[in-house]
């Protein structure tokens, strides 16, 4: 049986100076000072096919968010706050500098870099409208020219650069779909059409995979088909992808109004459209906006049209996410009640990956949403740490281990996380464990009025932290796809989201603080927007819980919680026993029983 996760190095060799040497050679030859190395690819995703890691292969850093720009004698890796341990770990700090950001802009590098100007390349697929104008206002009077390139230097010098994928395609049962592809695309139809547009251009394949009702597998952990599309105001649509994705059963059920096109027909396609067409400054491609433009076709700046009717789940849906946590919370409780049987010591982060791939193997998993950060002692202060051959390491007596993991199924997609002591109880994590806690539960009880954002909301979840001078240096959560994509936009729990929360959107809630060398605690739930109880005339919301797994209590200082805190944490922990007992055998229900008793 073949694992989900490997633990080879995703980065793909060590000899990084000479391909950041090979890319130097290859700027001079085409006259450039400088070149952008995105982590994206032409879709903005954030996990991309082994074609499309360029970033990791030029740098050897793997992190999910980043990128890199190479001049003739400096070559910085900018990274966020989830990836500044990661980053030094990974990369030739001789021939790599890591690059805080986004407190360091990259214009402002830029402007260090090259003080006297200079041609600076990037490859207009990968990267968007609005990200390339932002760069060229902050540039603006320092002589350096931001210049598109016709091939990307990076794919001439990869001489082993692997194939695009060409996975299989499959439709979305209409059980968990809860609306037609065919009604969909008339509703989006029907807006384009009353803003005077006459077609759309789609560049998010979680977006054109959830219109089309249809899940792929070009990208590990990503049901996704890679694709860009076009749907013009009368419901018809062109989907540019490689045909051999498609056997017979799913071209009839993508019906005659979708015609299939190879992906290498969209620039000739973009430039046969008639105006206006929709494009999405934020997540298409900087390449389509130019072809329109050399076509004189009239652009409408405007969101990808199927980004908020994708957030916004249906009643299907979201009975299709509860189902998927039902399964994924068995799994989960039969890993803590395995963990915790085993002798501190004897298993490494790998063993405990594959012994949770099992468990959730037997709940029926299509694959895992990502890859399963599972981070002992001083690793789960990475944030996002990723378990090689190399870092595995055995799990000893007082450390605490960091499980963050979830599961792609038929009906929905998980995101989970706990922290667990092994062993004896490490006392100086007590009080950022119960802080973790608290802020978790804050935001878990938020009520808040229609048209509040997740930068509202986003200091919920800090405020006991930010009381003890400590904070965690990503997002409080992230929106997430139904049986689609673990991470999802729009939405977000940020001080950077100005997006209005709706009814139906599904978030999650991960709160976390990570001591560098020694350990990281992380507690994470998928919370579903719904309306609650309000005076007449006033429309608020608040929060369902998904998540289905007890929260270890031996960390949580029970003294500092207030009643209602209690009460919450006793009421979710009842819910989630009765909502596992009957699937568990004798052994795990008494360690769940235990698990889940009220606070005292």
């Amino acid at each position: 049986m073949t694992p989900f996760q490997t633990f080879d190095d995703p980065a793909g060799g060590n000899d990084h100076p000479q391909r950041l040497s090979d890319l130097r050679a290859a700027l001079r030859d085409h006259d450039l000072a400088g070149f952008i190395v995105p982590r994206a690819d032409a879709h903005q995703g954030e996990y991309v096919a082994d074609a499309d890691a360029r970033l990791a292969w030029l740098t050897g850093f793997t992190g999910s968010a980043g990128f890199a720009i190479v001049t003739t004698d400096r070559a910085g890796v900018f990274i966020d706050g989830r990836y500044r341990v990661q980053v030094r770990s990974q990369i030739d700090a001789a021939h790599f500098t890591p690059v805080p950001w986004p407190e360091t802009r990259p214009s402002d590098w830029l402007r260090e870099a090259l003080p006297k100007g200079g041609r600076v390349g990037f490859d207009p697929w990968l990267h968007t409208r609005k990200e390339i104008e932002g760069m060229e206002r902050a540039l603006e009077g320092s002589n350096i020219g931001l210049i598109a390139v016709d091939a990307n230097p990076i794919d001439a010098i990869w001489p082993d650069r692997p194939d695009a994928p060409v996975g299989r395609t499959r439709a979305h049962p209409a059980e968990w779909a809860g609306e037609t592809a065919q009604d969909k695309r008339g509703r989006l139809a029907a807006e384009l059409k009353a803003e005077g547009q006459a077609a759309a251009l789609l560049s998010l394949p979680d977006s054109i995979s959830w219109l089309l009702n249809i899940r792929g597998s070009d990208v590990p952990k990503n049901p996704i088909v890679q694709s860009f599309a076009v749907l013009s105001d009368s419901g018809a649509m062109a989907l540019f992808a490689d045909p051999a994705k498609f056997d017979d059963d799913m071209r009839a059920h993508l019906g005659n109004q979708v015609t299939i096109l190879p992906p290498d027909a969209l620039s000739a396609a973009l430039t046969d459209l008639e105006g206006p067409v929709r494009l999405d400054p934020a997540t298409a491609p900087e390449a389509a906006f130019r072809i329109l433009e050399a076509a004189g076709t009239d652009i409408a700046r405007g969101s990808d049209p199927a980004i908020l009717p994708k957030a916004r789940k249906n009643t299907a849906e979201l009975s299709g996410m509860r189902k998927a946590h039902q399964q994924d919370g068995i799994a989960m409780v039969r890993l803590l009640s395995w963990l915790d049987r085993q002798a501190p010591g004897t298993l490494t982060e790998i063993d405990v990956v594959r012994q949770l791939e099992q468990f959730r193997r037997d709940q029926g998993i299509l694959d895992i949403s990502f890859d399963t950060i599972m981070g002992a002692g001083p690793n789960g202060a990475i944030v996002h740490y990723r378990v090689s051959q190399a870092s595995n390491r055995p799990i000893a007596d007082g450390e605490l281990l960091l499980i963050d993991s979830g599961g792609q199924y038929d009906c929905g997609t998980t995101d989970i996380t706990r922290t667990v002591p092994i062993g004896t109880i490490d006392r100086d994590a007590v009080a950022p464990f119960t802080a973790v806690l608290r802020g978790m539960i804050a935001l878990s009880r938020a009520r808040f009025p229609k048209g509040v954002t997740g930068g509202h909301l986003d200091a919920l979840a800090r405020q006991f932290l930010w009381a003890q001078g400590l904070d965690f240096d990503h997002g409080t959560g992230h929106g997430v796809g139904a049986a689609l994509c673990v991470h999802e936009g729009p939405i977000r729990v940020s001080r950077a989201s100005d997006i209005a929360l709706e009814a139906g959107m599904i978030l999650s809630n991960e709160p976390g603080y990570y001591r560098e060398g020694a350990f990281g605690i992380r507690l994470e739930n998928l919370i579903a927007i719904e309306p609650v109880e309000a005076e007449p005339g006033r429309q608020m919301l608040g929060f369902d819980t998904l998540t289905l797994c007890p929260i270890d209590r031996r960390l949580i200082d029970v003294a500092a919680l207030s009643g209602d805190e209690r009460d919450w944490l006793d009421g979710y922990h009842a819910q989630v026993r009765d909502a596992l007992s009957d699937a568990l055998d004798e052994t795990d229900r008494a360690w769940l029983e235990q698990a889940t008793r009220p606070l005292t």
